[in-house]
């Protein structure tokens, strides 16, 4: 039976884990009071993982042109980078078996940061680093939606980080684990790949396209190859914003399934209602609420299980200043 639970990774700190060097901690509120309501959260220190102290002393990435160090700022002979490298390896493997939908790491950290994190180099500090533990992450999992703390406050950052966490849930859901990778089955990849034609339309329309040719050709490849390679496909679609155009053009699409059932009046208010959006009057919720409105009186199963129209719970109200 399926697991019904979202697990999503997290830097300790931003879920308000008394953690860092200085005893203090990074607490996120949208994480605190919204998304710990969706989410089971698995908190993660790495430098308390490598049995560093709270408090203890700061850490830094540093460059001596052969590799990139973590040391302690104050006295680099205190080389952490061996220890942290090893850590990270084993508990991103022991949170792959976690069938993990997201994790969202701590903001400029050394072992955490996922960009523009400061490494120096003599006299001068560059913010062309990532952290560590978060680089090993990614390379271990490069599939899986990775946010920073401080970039959810961008109501954009925001909304695709939680859509691509509700996606791949429900991809794990419909099509399987990796441990079931290879007992996939074309029935399930369709049904999936058809409820997800207008979200990837919305955001990549290229990839939509070379997603479908993968789902038409399903029987070519072997099963885990499909696997990782549509999931993989997937997720770095959705990584693109789902520009104003192209959300344009979906809801466009969507109004053409309406032409025969729908009043002039009632064009014309969609219509308008869209072409408000197109010009930035109007917020996306907007078309997409009276486009819902116009499906429980013209019911349509296609776009019934379009995820576009519900992509997460609508308590989070993540589209409300799209």
């Amino acid at each position: 039976m399926k697991s019904t639970t979202i697990n999503v990774g997290i830097s300790a700190c931003v879920l308000g884990e008394k953690v860092r060097f200085d005893s203090g901690h990074k607490l996120n509120r949208f994480v605190a009071n919204e998304l710990t309501r969706h989410f089971s959260f698995l908190p993660v220190c790495p430098e308390v993982g490598i049995g560093l102290p709270v408090p203890r002393p700061a850490i830094r990435l540093i460059s001596d042109q052969q590799r990139i160090a973590l040391v302690e700022a104050k006295n680099p002979d205190n080389d952490f980078t061996a220890p942290m490298q090893h850590y990270a390896r084993q508990k991103v493997a022991e949170l792959s078996q976690h069938a993990l939908c997201g994790y969202i790491v701590c903001a400029k950290s050394p072992t955490c940061g996922m960009e523009r994190v400061k490494v120096y180099k003599h006299n001068r500090a560059d913010k062309e680093g990532v952290g560590l533990f978060a680089r090993e992450l990614m390379t271990q999992m490069p599939w899986l939606p990775v946010e920073e703390d401080g970039r959810l406050n961008d109501p954009y950052l925001r909304e695709n980080f939680v859509s691509r966490i509700y996606c791949l849930h429900d991809f794990y859901q419909s099509v399987g684990y990796e441990t079931e990778a290879s007992k996939i089955n074309a029935a399930d990849v369709v049904a999936f790949h058809s409820r997800y034609k207008l979200t990837l339309m919305a955001h990549n329309p290229r990839m939509y396209k070379q997603l479908g040719q993968m789902v038409a050709t399903f029987r070519d490849y072997e099963p885990e190859r499909f696997f990782y390679d549509y999931r993989l496909g997937l997720m770095q679609a959705l990584t693109y914003r789902a520009s104003r155009n192209n959300q344009t053009n979906v809801l466009m699409h969507i109004q053409g399934y309406f032409k025969r059932m729908l009043s002039r009046q009632e064009k014309q208010e969609l219509a308008r209602v869209i072409q408000d959006y197109r010009i930035g009057e109007l917020p996306v919720l907007a078309p997409i609420t009276l486009i819902k409105h116009y499906l429980q009186a013209y019911p349509n199963n296609y776009l019934q299980q379009q995820r576009y129209l519900e992509p997460y719970p609508q308590a989070l109200r993540l589209r409300y200043n799209l």
